[in-house]
């Protein structure tokens, strides 16, 4: 069943000479979870933080932190991001050879394990792995900037696993990355997804719009 709809915010588009402080505004403006992208260069073609950021901002808020590494090889790394305060961690099918044994060690350090599907990857990638999720994620920019416009080929794959989420009666959250705005916003909920992460449009206008400007993506007005 689709859940509340939930935004999570993504600092990559925050201010990040102030990224506490920008943390605790969004919070306090009605954030759900606060998304934190991951990149290394490798994976993807942009270098973001790491985990001892994660845990310098770790007191900064109470909401659960969503956390997406975007880097490969991811196994031998999530130790250092379940210590840093991650509460959510998702990863890529993609960033290492066993993606089931990436996700029970997610699991055995009591965190929310994700996987995350690129535009290009098969919804197949969640084949005898959906039971075992409390997220997928669906990329619909290809991962590594923000700001990118949204790939409306993504929409069927949202409704494609709203109906395989729904079928084992789970309650994994069915997030969507990239392009988020008012109007993608709508037609991403329409297509079953349940949480939203959106950087530009959370972030814009500075901390006196972050109230209305996750209203505006729950959509309200």
């Amino acid at each position: 069943m689709q859940q509340p709809v939930r935004i999570a915010p993504s600092i990559l588009s925050s201010d990040f000479a102030a990224l506490g402080e920008e943390i605790r505004a969004i919070d306090a403006a009605g954030a759900d979870y606060i998304h934190i992208d991951v990149m290394d260069g490798h994976f993807v073609p942009n270098i973001t933080i790491g985990p001892d950021v994660i845990k310098a901002l770790r007191p900064h808020s109470a909401k659960p932190f969503d956390v997406h590494l975007m880097i490969s090889p991811v196994d031998t790394y999530i130790d250092a991001f379940a210590d840093a305060g991650a509460d959510i961690i998702t990863v890529h099918p993609e960033a290492g050879p066993h993606t089931h044994r990436t996700i029970q060690a997610i699991k055995a350090r009591g965190k929310k394990a994700g996987l995350s599907l690129n535009p290009a990857t098969p919804i197949e990638a969640v084949d005898y792995l959906l039971p075992d999720l409390d997220l997928v994620l669906v990329m619909t920019v290809n991962p590594g900037f923000g700001g990118q416009k949204f790939i409306t080929s993504q929409l069927s794959k949202i409704r494609d696993l709203r109906a395989r989420i729904d079928t084992i009666g789970a309650s994994i959250d069915l997030e969507v990355d990239g392009g988020i705005n008012a109007d993608t916003a709508a037609q991403a909920i329409d297509a079953g997804a349940d949480v939203l992460v959106a950087g530009t449009a959370s972030f814009q206008g500075g901390p006196a719009t972050y109230a209305k400007n996750i209203k505006t993506l729950r959509g309200g007005t």
